[in-house]
């Protein structure tokens, strides 16, 4: 198929680079030069396991770049994957995607056969419809349900592994109103069907159902890690190990054993913002959502606790703390709403000296806090250092040993149980 994606963050290179390799000719549109030129170079403009490789296979190939709209006219489906972020009420801003949706109806105007537009980025139930396809049909001159389809196909990928997510969907989640929408939708992911060692589940359903399930399922997920932070605060009063108390629920089917990993709390770009759109679009529409506030709450604590355990052992003032980890989760290079940020401020108002470490996060920290200190390695970070806490479950993290022999006084404050106990080191567990 011929298929053009507008916008080239996580999302929508992800997406091109991938649909590309299950063989459809894909067109990835950007207004931002420099992304266009790296993945025209065959380089992927994020650090995603697997992107770059998919990228310098197909990139001036079946995937081209290019920052001209008008290539979309060879193509049959558009996805909008351009950025909702959050505003300070918790509302998602949807001027940037109005503004892609705008640009892309100026450009169908000029075309003559039918086209599917599907919304890819995350939005509140209604805006597809109501904003997105009201804006591309009044703009284009074209007529919503017979030469202009709408959809909405809702992405479920974690940074650190979206190239596999894509590849190996738990679901396939179409939004239509028009049969032959959901079957554009079914022919472009044929590829992937037809790869998978059993069928995927995909589930048609309603352009606002779609919307929803995207915020429902990010929701479901936020609170279930909230809820196990929670109880294993809990254990941690009671000299209890959550993890292995984690291990036996997780056997329950009704449960789970995934993201039953207390810790120090989510962060990321999904989470935080769609649980704050989805309070909001609640509270706008008259109700309270008290377990979603919950669930943000004690998300916000986490970090707090974990400064507090650091200074039940050491009075930070004037002292040498190592931050191990900075990107919010392993496997990318996104800071956004890590952890790590309010342990950093946590420290600095309390007059600690900062030296911190990541593998591939560092650069994007130092824009956010240039005062601190960035280490090579974990192993230079420790040194001479009067404490440690750890914020990311990176896995060279689990491998540290005798580089805990370099720190001034070794006391190591865990926030992900990646770093193993021992004898040498003062030890103290988030929740365990």
């Amino acid at each position: 198929m011929r298929v053009s994606i507008i916008g080239s963050g996580y999302v929508g290179t992800t997406l091109a680079a991938c649909l590309a390799e299950f063989g459809h000719e894909v067109v990835n549109v950007d207004i931002d030069e420099s992304i266009v030129s790296q993945i025209e170079a065959g380089e992927a403009p994020i650090h995603e396991p697997g992107l770059d490789e998919l990228i310098a296979k197909h990139g001036s190939n079946r995937l081209r770049t290019t920052t001209n709209y008008s290539r979309i006219l060879d193509t049959d489906v558009t996805f909008l994957a351009l950025p909702t972020p959050s505003d300070e009420d918790g509302q998602i801003d949807t001027s940037i995607i109005e503004a892609g949706a705008r640009t892309l109806g100026e450009t169908l105007a000029k075309k003559d056969d039918m086209h599917l537009v599907v919304t890819k980025s995350t939005v509140v139930p209604g805006t597809t419809e109501d904003v997105l396809a009201s804006i591309v049909a009044e703009t284009s001159g074209k007529t919503l349900g017979e030469d202009l389809l709408v959809g909405m196909n809702p992405e479920f990928l974690r940074e650190g592994s979206a190239v596999s997510d894509l590849q190996h969907p738990d679901k396939l989640v179409f939004g239509v109103n028009e049969t032959e929408a959901a079957d554009l939708l079914t022919e472009l992911y044929a590829p992937l069907q037809a790869e998978a060692d059993s069928e995927i589940p995909v589930v048609e359903t309603g352009i606002r159902e779609a919307e929803m399930i995207k915020y429902a399922n990010n929701a479901f997920l936020a609170s279930k890690i909230s809820l196990v932070n929670e109880l294993g605060n809990i254990c941690k009063e009671f000299g209890v190990d959550a993890y292995e108390v984690a291990d036996a629920i997780g056997l329950d089917d009704r449960i789970g054993e995934r993201f039953l990993r207390s810790g120090v709390g989510w962060g990321g770009s999904c989470f935080p913002k769609d649980t704050a759109a989805i309070i909001t679009a609640a509270r706008d529409a008259g109700y309270e959502p008290q377990l979603l506030e919950a669930a943000v709450s004690v998300n916000e604590t986490q970090p707090k606790r974990l400064l507090s355990l650091l200074s039940n052992q050491v009075d930070v003032e004037g002292k040498r703390i190592a931050v191990l980890g900075l990107s919010f989760k392993p496997g990318t290079d996104d800071i956004r709403h890590s952890r790590a940020i309010p342990v950093i401020d946590g420290l600095l108002s309390r007059g600690a000296s900062v030296v911190a470490y990541d593998p591939v996060a560092t650069e994007n920290m130092r824009e956010q806090f240039p005062e601190i200190e960035y280490a090579e390695s974990a192993g230079d970070a420790l040194v001479d250092a009067d404490g440690c806490v750890v914020v990311t479950d990176w896995d060279e993290f689990a491998a540290l040993n005798s580089e805990f022999d370099e720190m001034k006084t070794p006391i190591v404050v865990d926030g992900r149980r990646v770093i193993t106990r021992r004898d040498e080191i003062e030890y103290e567990g988030l929740t365990w």
